[in-house]
């Protein structure tokens, strides 16, 4: 279908305003101009009953955390949340308001993780960190008044890779079990060359040139995308891995990588929804704020993770 008339007008503001893609920006300039435009397209930020912040031990130094805490009694289920912008751009507050909404909609407590962000760090420096991270919440579990039995990973992005990749690595490493991943347009394959990639070439959406610099400044070597860990798509086995909701978007280069990812988790066995948001681009799920689709999208999401939670 055509671009939603919603998003098609954001998309005309941005080249009648001429604004430069990220990809032509310093880093440093690029994180800023991308952060403020998360805040834009977020919305109010719901309020939660808490908020708290603090660092965890991770491969490489201490990584900071903030969890979003729900109103009412725990234990409360828990989901790890891994923020978007290409393992370049983002920080904790990118994934602020989509934190929230998810901690009011399920509730849980949400946890979003601080990774390293690339060029300074390249890969696996992210995916240890998110790890890193999981493993301590789940041990500490009881000290922050989380249930047991019930985690979660999830993220947008470079965040849905992150996601993937650390529930390859938990089932792999025999690590914390983890009972659903939350994969929102999510980066399955560095090699990727797809219709999707080929087709989305907008200058003033997210588009195949995004994505190569993002990779570009993510990988180290050419050889680090073949590994399961970068490209989860190329693991050689999806058996065993937590039921998955994967969130995918009609115009977004990464679109067919993100529906193949869902694909090969379900012929190993692999409980998953996948959704495809038509007229939509990628990035409106953190635009809750300002598109329907986005606020349908998290809604989705949140009902999804209550019936991984057993919650009504």
């Amino acid at each position: 279908m055509p671009l939603d008339p919603q998003l098609k007008a954001l998309r005309e503001l941005k080249e009648k305003e001429g604004v430069t893609p990220l990809y032509k920006l310093p880093v440093a300039e690029a994180r800023a101009a991308d952060l403020a435009a998360v805040r834009d397209g977020a919305g109010e930020p719901e309020p939660v009953a808490r908020v708290w912040e603090r660092t965890v031990p991770g491969p490489a130094g201490e990584i900071p955390v903030r969890g979003y805490v729900p109103e009412g009694e725990g234990p409360f289920p828990v989901l790890v949340y891994f923020f978007g912008g290409g393992w370049t751009l983002g920080t904790i507050d990118t994934s602020d308001a989509i934190c929230r909404s998810l901690t009011n909609a399920v509730g849980c407590v949400t946890v979003a993780v601080g990774y390293r962000l690339a060029p300074e760090h390249r890969f696996p420096a992210a995916v240890e960190d998110c790890a890193a991270a999981v493993h301590w919440i789940a041990a500490h579990r009881g000290e922050l008044g989380l249930d047991p039995a019930l985690l979660a990973v999830g993220g947008d992005s470079a965040g849905g890779n992150l996601a993937a990749a650390v529930s390859l690595k938990t089932r792999d490493e025999h690590g914390p079990a983890i009972t659903a991943q939350l994969l929102v347009y999510p980066n399955t394959d560095h090699r990727s060359d797809t219709p999707s990639l080929r087709e989305n070439t907008d200058p003033y959406l997210f588009n195949a040139t995004s994505v190569a610099w993002y990779w570009n400044h993510y990988l180290a070597t050419e050889e680090d995308g073949l590994n399961p860990l970068a490209s989860p798509l190329r693991a050689a086995d999806h058996s065993g891995l937590p039921p998955a909701l994967v969130i995918t978007a009609e115009y977004d280069p990464i679109r067919d990588q993100g529906e193949e990812y869902a694909h090969r988790l379900r012929a190993a066995g692999v409980p998953v929804e996948l959704t495809r948001y038509e007229g939509m681009a990628h990035g409106f799920f953190a635009m809750a704020g300002t598109l329907p689709a986005g606020r349908r999208a998290v809604e989705q999401a949140a009902a999804f993770l209550r019936r991984a939670f057993g919650r009504p």
